[in-house]
């Protein structure tokens, strides 16, 4: 279920866990409010870290682009899946060890200054394969991949993003060219990336954090990799994912708040509340499941507390006799 918080969320929590790619910025232009509701969050003594599934750039060059945005950043503020891939490949192969990469400049560094020997071809022999997103990420690069993979080389890649949004719309993500791979060989990698826990558990753990906050505008990375971590999630409607994709989201990947932008980190969140007739009400909006359907209900109802309700009606039947028909569920 969503929760309630009666004050702002970046007084209830000590870090914020900010994903990038449709929450701070849409390719080159920033997403509306993010940085007037990062800086008010930092004021209110929430610290920030910026956690990407992008392995393409490095830290540093992310931070430069953050704050050439007018989002305060610091290198050491950007964790990147190369980062925590890099990590990975530790536990898979000695310091050392022979690595091809196929990816950007972030992995490349990532990779180099860990103390792997990058090799260019499977013919190497590498140890290991590591792939991460870059736009020029080639058919010879994933063949070579495939080739070390045949071969016997681990695989481990940054992250399994399907696609990215960009400011054209959505494109194709580093998931997309991490199946190329699995397809040919049949071997399944070791992720780093969203969804899975390890890299909002090793910032929330640099950060020294008691309660940290995963914000992210994807259900099936962001949130589902806060609640693989053990976080509390809030949902950001400025990316990928739509109201009615929260309203229809399977349990693994429910966020505990819905905000309309980053804004939302100085709000306190209400809590839908049941009523009478299957109503579930928050503030002025209300919603319910009916004979497969949704119905709303309410007077100047607020978008986000219309989204709220929705998804409470919609969670509350999940598995009943009375569950709802997703393709009756409207954009919201």
């Amino acid at each position: 279920m969503l929760l309630g918080s009666s004050e702002p969320l970046a007084a209830a929590y000590d870090l914020a866990l900010v994903d990038l790619d449709g929450v701070v910025y849409l390719g080159p232009e920033p997403v509306p409010h993010a940085s007037d509701g990062l800086s008010a969050a930092r004021a209110r003594g929430m610290d920030v870290v910026f956690v990407t599934n992008n392995a393409s750039r490095e830290p540093g060059t992310v931070a430069d682009q953050l704050r050439s945005l007018g989002v305060a950043a610091e290198q050491d503020e950007v964790l990147t899946s190369a980062q925590t891939a890099v990590a990975l490949l530790g536990d898979v192969v000695g310091l050392g060890a022979a690595v091809l990469v196929v990816g950007g400049p972030g992995l490349v560094t990532a990779v180099r200054e860990a103390g792997y020997r990058m090799v260019a071809s499977a013919d190497d022999r590498p140890d290991a394969v590591i792939q991460g997103f870059g736009p020029d990420v080639s058919w010879h690069d994933l063949a070579e991949a495939s080739y070390a993979v045949h071969r016997g080389a681990r695989y481990v890649v940054t992250n399994r993003d399907l696609t990215q949004p960009k400011e054209r719309g959505i494109a194709p993500g580093n998931g997309t060219l991490v199946a190329a791979v699995v397809t040919t060989t049949g071997v399944e990698p070791i992720s780093a990336g969203k969804p899975e826990p390890a890299m909002f558990q090793h910032a929330a753990r640099s950060r020294g954090a008691t309660r940290p906050l995963v914000i992210g505008d994807r259900l099936d990375t962001d949130l589902g990799g806060a609640r693989a971590a053990g976080f509390d999630g809030l949902l950001v409607l400025t990316g990928v994912c739509t109201a009615r994709d929260a309203v229809l989201a399977p349990l693994p990947q429910r966020p505990q708040y819905v905000g309309a932008d980053l804004r939302s980190l100085l709000e306190a969140h209400p809590a839908p509340k049941r009523d009478g007739d299957g109503w579930w009400v928050c503030r002025g909006a209300a919603a319910r499941v009916r004979d497969g359907g949704i119905d709303l209900s309410g007077d100047g109802m607020e978008r986000v507390d219309v989204v709220r309700a929705a998804c409470a009606a919609a969670w509350s039947v999940d598995g009943s006799d009375g569950a709802l028909d997703p393709s009756r569920v409207p954009d919201l």
